[in-house]
């Protein structure tokens, strides 16, 4: 989960409360890592990935006006967003 926060930059605080109801609704479960059992994994549950690939699914009518960019535009607004969140352009 700290993994999940420094992907987000949040405080690992937020994801554990994120995590709690997402827990809660049966979208995942915390596993003990298999290397360090002190360490907890959220693995989506089979209903989790439902709903997530249904989420991708209903969200796709948001990606249309990237597809009217050229492949150059998109590359340029994808280093752009990455700079502003302080990371390499690739």
């Amino acid at each position: 989960m700290r993994r999940i926060a420094q992907k987000l930059k949040c405080e690992p605080s937020n994801i554990t409360g994120i995590v709690d109801r997402l827990e809660a609704r049966g979208l995942v479960e915390r596993r003990p890592a298999p290397d360090d059992r002190r360490v907890k994994l959220a693995v989506p549950t089979d209903e989790g990935r439902t709903v997530a690939r249904r989420l991708r699914e209903s969200l796709d009518f948001a990606r249309e006006p990237l597809g009217e960019l050229t492949e150059v535009e998109r590359t340029l607004l994808r280093d752009l967003l990455k700079r502003m969140l302080g990371e390499a352009p690739a």
